[in-house]
């Protein structure tokens, strides 16, 4: 586990890239806001968190697996994650920050993905 990373990771990298081409300049992994955002938007007040689906519990059929080894550790590890992660967009939302999240799977949609981007940014 010591070799998965918390920044940088390649889902992240390919959202930068597809916002720095869509023309917007950001900042990366707020260190001052709660969860530590993968991409934040100062003078828009928007945030951007990528998420690994299985990390992070998503519902697709990626993050929906259950592991086989040491099972109740897991299931309780990304218990609490999706739990941090619930109390981390309260707290930016309730200081006037609009959060997205965009996960794993739909950044192979690209297609899909750039046009909800461009819409949540404006």
């Amino acid at each position: 586990m010591r070799a998965v990373k918390s920044k940088d990771t390649a889902p992240e990298m390919t959202v930068r890239r597809l916002v720095f081409s869509l023309g917007y300049r950001y900042r990366l992994h707020g260190a001052q806001l709660p969860g530590k955002p993968d991409l934040v938007f100062v003078s828009r007040k928007k945030v951007i968190f990528v998420h690994g689906c299985f990390w992070h519990g998503h519902d697709c059929r990626r993050g929906d697996r259950q592991p086989k080894a040491n099972a109740d550790y897991w299931r309780q590890k990304i218990g609490r994650n999706k739990v941090r992660d619930q109390s981390n967009v309260k707290q930016l939302q309730a200081a006037g920050w609009d959060v997205l999240i965009v996960w794993e799977c739909e950044i192979r949609k690209h297609d899909e993905l750039a046009p909800k981007i461009e819409t949540f940014l404006k």
